[in-house]
């Protein structure tokens, strides 16, 4: 009778194991009885039927990140290119993954792939380098309704590296090192257009400060001629008058003036290497005396015409 109880005591055992399930977070096992499914178990404590039920599939529920293989792509315009992705899914339906597709991470993989080759074949080159997000948008709506009918959610896909062939490589490093040099030289034509201006303005402004400089200069000569000759013009009338009252003094000064005046062009003059001196020195000495004496009537005559204002 002991072994009998032993007995039962196991099998109690193992029916209770088999009768009651952990399910952890972020799994969801699927149950078949006889085989079939019938229903999914959610995280937490669930009980089947003994030697009825069981344990079909674990299906993990979290969001995985599948690597694509690198494979070598032709392009539109005949360029071979070596490129790779990496996708995230996240299993929405545990029974449609489990029992609609047979190893459901190689078919994503494969269907990445045949997708990948798809859409980069349909672009050129250039457009391939440039425009990854768009590749990307494309991929990602074609293998997620690819994988809808697998309970399969693709939240994103992305291009990991897109490798050219060596000689494109290089071809495009010297259009890149053209570009920056086509781009220097147009700056540098920028500032010494820039300079150019800058020293034709700076000229202009000379220029007219120039001009309005000569132009006070010319005012104020005219003006300075302007006096000396209204001086000049007040002196003549002043002699004039003096000779219509018959002094000789005025008549004197008159002419030592002009004397003197030609006398100091001569001297002064750039083509003149000797100046004769007169040798009758007394008219012009006789001319000066008569200027003194004209000069010295004038201020008696001042004098003379104060007190009769005052």
């Amino acid at each position: 009778m002991g072994w009998f109880a032993g007995a039962l005591v196991i099998l109690a055992l193992v029916v209770l194991f088999n009768a009651i399930k952990l399910v952890p977070q972020g799994r969801e096992f699927t149950v078949e009885r006889f085989g079939k499914y019938t229903r999914t178990l959610k995280p937490g404590l669930s009980f089947l039927t003994p030697f009825v039920e069981g344990i079909g599939r674990r299906m993990n529920m979290m969001e995985q990140v599948l690597d694509i293989p690198q494979q070598e792509v032709i392009t539109k315009d005949n360029a071979m290119v070596k490129v790779d992705a990496i996708v995230f899914i996240q299993v929405m339906d545990a029974a449609a993954a489990a029992y609609r597709v047979d190893n459901l991470i190689y078919a994503i993989q494969q269907l990445s792939q045949t997708n990948l080759r798809t859409v980069v074949g349909s672009m050129e080159l250039d457009e391939v380098l440039s425009q990854r997000d768009i590749i990307n948008s494309h991929l990602l709506q074609a293998i997620d309704a690819a994988t809808e009918p697998w309970g399969v959610k693709v939240n994103r896909i992305e291009i990991k590296d897109l490798t050219p062939p060596a000689d494109i490589t290089d071809a495009m490093a010297r259009q890149m090192k053209a570009e920056r040099e086509r781009r220097a030289v147009i700056t540098e034509a920028d500032g010494e257009k820039s300079a150019a201006i800058a020293r034709a303005e700076g000229a202009k402004q000379s220029a007219i400060l120039q001009a309005e400089g000569r132009k006070e200069a010319a005012f104020r000569d005219a003006e300075a001629r302007e006096r000396a000759a209204e001086a000049e013009a007040k002196a003549t009338a002043m002699v004039s008058e003096a000779i219509a009252k018959g002094d000789v003094n005025a008549i004197n000064y008159f002419v030592a003036q002009k004397y003197v005046d030609a006398f100091a062009q001569l001297a002064n003059s750039p083509q003149q290497k000797t100046v004769i001196v007169p040798a009758e020195m007394g008219s012009l000495v006789g001319a000066l005396a008569g200027v003194g004496e004209l000069v010295r009537t004038a201020q008696s005559q001042q004098q003379d015409s104060r007190p009769g204002k005052r």
